[in-house]
């Protein structure tokens, strides 16, 4: 069994480009590596969906896919820009299809909106490099998605924007201080979609590069006295990522296994896969 699945990139295309000249890679290139290894395998295909010719290849549609999963992005849907309001509309397609459906981030937001939610900047601000004490509600504390994850824990995020309105089928899962909505499950005209606000697919590497990119604005909102800080800062993210057992650096920045350790990092992800998306590709191949 080969699972199969199509990764929606949220980004324009500059965005893209530049992603891939700093990364190596494009967000959504870089998270369907993350689901092929964390799956043991298989294949994806990527949909630009913010292109306006964008299409799904030649023959296919959403419900031959095992799973649908959205990036994140640089947009923001409280401006109802073309480019994001045709994630939207192909956030209830996919919904329609009924296929098992997840996204992080921008993934969450997207979803929410197709489902009748709504999306606006945080009034508590930017939430970058780590969500703090993300803690599973009660309805988490028996969900399938944060199943092993601890009563609290941290998780790579970058974000300014916020669910602020659930859609009405909705089950909220996990919240912290900085977002009510950490992670949720809703359901729309016949589909169910997993999705989280932080990123458990994130490398350190892609972390420090994204703080890296945004330095201008994270110094403006203080996060950083000056460049000197942030490079420091990403360098010791780089070396931590590369080697997690430099202590220091962990103790530096309270990092702890639910970060550090790999396989704790993308929890969701690989619940995701292994409840909802294997034993659909079985069903589907039976």
């Amino acid at each position: 069994m080969s699972v199969r699945f199509l990764i929606i990139e949220g980004n324009i295309r500059d965005v893209r480009e530049s992603y891939r000249a700093g990364t190596g890679v494009s967000p959504a290139e870089g998270y369907g590596n993350v689901l092929l290894g964390i799956a043991g395998g298989g294949s994806y295909d990527i949909l630009n969906a913010t292109d306006a010719d964008a299409s799904l290849p030649k023959g296919k549609m959403f419900k031959d896919y095992d799973a649908v999963v959205i990036t994140g992005s640089a947009l923001n849907l409280w401006k109802q820009e073309p480019e994001s309001m045709r994630q939207v509309e192909v956030a209830r397609a996919v919904y329609r299809a009924n296929v098992p459906f997840f996204g992080s981030c921008w993934g969450l937001q997207v979803a929410a909106v197709a489902a009748g939610g709504d999306v606006q900047p945080n009034p508590r601000g930017r939430e970058m490099g780590f969500a703090r004490r993300i803690t599973p509600l009660a309805a988490g504390l028996k969900h399938p998605l944060l199943a092993g994850r601890p009563v609290s824990f941290d998780a790579p995020c970058s974000h300014l924007d916020e669910v602020s309105t659930l859609p009405p089928d909705a089950t909220l899962l996990a919240s912290n201080a900085v977002s009510q909505v950490q992670a949720a499950e809703f359901r729309f005209e016949g589909g169910t979609f997993w999705g989280v606000q932080y990123h458990p697919e994130y490398s350190f590497a892609e972390l420090a590069f994204l703080i890296d990119r945004r330095m201008g604005a994270l110094m403006n909102e203080g996060f950083f006295a000056n460049e000197a800080e942030k490079n420091s800062y990403v360098a010791d993210l780089m070396a931590v990522g590369a080697n997690p057992s430099l202590n220091h650096i962990a103790w530096r920045y309270a990092l702890g296994p639910d970060l550090l350790d790999a396989d704790q990092r993308v929890t969701e992800l690989r619940n995701f896969i292994e409840i909802r998306v294997k034993p659909h590709a079985f069903s589907r191949a039976a």
